[in-house]
């Protein structure tokens, strides 16, 4: 496995993210996170998903740990600056979930709050699922876990497509038509950082094609077990979503009327895109605080 390392001085100076990264070493890779507040304090785990890194969640931090949690940011491998492995053939689904496993297992994360959004979702649900005693209470954003019983939507199949063979993958422009509040060419830039070539970004590529659509794929088995798992999920369970996201703007429901710990909950639509957290970091990070208060 070739990995690439994405340089430094590309994280100099990103507007709203003076955080500084931590690493763990994963074996093959390794992996950075954030790490800020209390460290007595359960953690509330922040999960990105494709094409970001940390930096989505830059407007969340600051709330959380002002609000007393210690929040745990990890890049995922391919992403921010975490390694890099060059092939597109060195990604799959279920590599993706050891890694961030392992990488939990070396924080010794317990009695975790985790917000996961899109890819972040197909991860941290399934670790969630399969790990529940690291696990206190799960909100989700515009993210599902996928086990093949519906078709995705024709904007995933167009975005897949796109993520393949188009010849150009702009990430700070991605994220920007992600959402309803424009970016500002410095955060544009900021999510093109971790991605100085076109051979940095086989994780970002790889990503749309590794979800599972068929009941043939791999990762089928192991997701439909943890949904089934996530059936008898009664600890708390939060949606909150992007009602102008138009891949999974609405798949809420299904895992509202799926998973008891979910029923009396305050789930809301919010008026975002894809990429809620740059619509509404503030209150997304609000709601979350006062989530674990009331379940607590």
């Amino acid at each position: 496995m070739r990995i690439l390392r994405t340089p430094e001085d590309r994280f100099a100076n990103l507007p709203g993210f003076p955080h500084t990264p931590q690493y763990v070493d994963l074996g093959d890779v390794r992996m950075a996170y954030v790490d800020e507040g209390p460290r007595t304090a359960s953690p509330v785990l922040l999960l990105h998903g494709e094409p970001t890194w940390g930096y989505l969640y830059r407007k969340m931090i600051p709330p959380l740990v002002a609000s007393g949690h210690r929040v745990v940011v990890p890049d995922l491998v391919g992403f921010g600056r975490s390694d890099k492995p060059e092939s597109i053939n060195d990604y799959s689904y279920a590599q993706h979930v050891e890694w961030v496993t392992n990488w939990i297992a070396a924080l010794d994360l317990r009695d975790i709050t985790v917000f996961c959004q899109d890819w972040g979702s197909l991860i941290g649900l399934r670790i969630a699922a399969e790990q529940p005693d690291r696990f206190a209470r799960i909100v989700v954003g515009n993210g599902f876990l996928p086990t093949a019983h519906r078709p995705p939507p024709a904007a995933f199949r167009a975005w897949r497509a796109f993520a393949r063979w188009s010849p150009v993958f702009p990430i700070g422009r991605i994220v920007d038509i992600g959402t309803v509040t424009k970016l500002t060419a410095a955060e544009r830039a900021a999510y093109d950082a971790p991605f100085p070539t076109s051979r940095h970004k086989a994780g970002a590529r790889a990503f749309p094609r590794l979800v599972p659509i068929t009941e043939h794929d791999v990762a089928i088995p192991a997701n439909r077990a943890a949904w089934a798992e996530l059936g008898e999920w009664r600890k708390p369970f939060l949606t909150l979503f992007g009602s102008k996201d138009p891949i999974l703007g609405h798949a809420d429901k299904a895992l509202q009327a799926h998973v008891p710990g979910a029923q009396g909950q305050p789930h809301d639509r919010l008026n975002a895109g894809h990429f809620l957290q740059e619509d509404h970091g503030p209150e997304l990070a609000r709601r979350m605080d006062e989530f674990i208060r009331a379940t607590s």
